[in-house]
């Protein structure tokens, strides 16, 4: 198990946006002449492409963009329910999950890009996941009202809030992968290799607790608050894909590389699992609100 702040080992076994900041992607040879990853671990092939580059996860690609479709219906969707507690905070989440879906096109996507641009991406990848995430936690309080929801209060609060996040994970990631002050320079050497403190905190644990948060606040507010039991198999379920996804990238990933000869990784079970994850959220929210008020017509969309 890695020691806490060192992505080497991740970094070996999984295809992991926060591995483009640490050291150009280089591919070694083993004793057998096999070709390896740039961390020592299994190397993506992919397609082939000009200039004996290569596209090297295609798959990711394309649920990449059939997540930003669904998510654009569920955006769509979203509008239609007017009467719907958190309508609005809700769009505000599938806006940022959008936003993470493009930049992990380009970012674990294996897109042959300069390395500059590829850090780029990276860095606006995990600051809108810190965020992203965030703003799901802060969709678990609203349906307390504790602030009206919906209204310019509310919305600033989650864009600003979030906006602070993306900020400032955003400079530190970027900072660490061009090294601007040396702040946050890693350690790259053999003995200690890609540590980053900060980094591991911010994109590791923090999400973590972010979501965390949001399961208890929401099973609380259907438990307690609504009295009802049916929306929990959403808000289960959807925890439940979402660790799945977990699992394939950072256990599985290092042996379907391996057993598909770098055809495929856990990131393209990650990519779908946590759309699927997103979609059930989703899919709980509607469970619990309503589509339209009393006095309205119930019109079909």
């Amino acid at each position: 198990m890695a020691a806490y702040g060192n992505f080497h080992d991740f970094c070996r076994d999984s295809t992991l946006p926060v591995c483009n900041l640490f050291s150009e992607f280089k591919i070694y040879t083993d004793a057998n002449q096999q070709q390896i990853g740039g961390y020592g671990g299994c190397h993506l092939s992919g397609i082939p492409l000009s200039g004996e580059r290569q596209l090297q996860n295609l798959g990711v690609i394309l649920l990449c963009g059939i997540a930003i479709l669904v998510s654009a219906a569920l955006l769509w969707r979203s509008q239609v329910k007017k009467a719907a507690v958190g309508r609005r905070e809700m769009q505000i989440f599938l806006i940022g999950y959008i936003l993470m879906e493009i930049c992990e096109i380009f970012t674990i996507g294996g897109f042959p890009l300069p390395r500059a641009v590829r850090i780029g991406f990276t860095g606006v990848h995990l600051a809108i996941i810190v965020s992203t995430t965030w703003v799901l936690m802060l969709n678990g309080a609203v349906g307390y009202q504790v602030i009206d929801d919906g209204n310019i209060l509310s919305i600033l609060l989650f864009v600003l809030s979030a906006g602070i996040l993306f900020i400032g994970t955003g400079y530190i990631a970027l900072d660490t992968g061009f090294n601007w002050s040396g702040y946050w320079e890693t350690t790259t050497v053999q003995a200690d290799p890609n540590r980053a403190y900060a980094l591991y905190t911010l994109y590791l644990l923090l999400p973590i607790v972010f979501l965390f948060i949001f399961f208890v606040l929401e099973t609380a507010l259907v438990l307690t608050v609504l009295r009802e039991t049916k929306p929990m198999i959403w808000l289960v379920s959807a925890a439940l894909l979402f660790i799945l996804g977990q699992v394939f990238d950072f256990v599985i990933s290092t042996h379907i590389c391996n057993g598909t000869d770098g055809k495929i990784d856990g990131s393209l079970f990650q990519t779908l699992f946590t759309l699927a994850a997103v979609v059930t959220v989703w899919v709980f929210w509607d469970s619990i609100t309503e589509s339209s008020w009393p006095s309205e017509d119930e019109a079909p969309y």
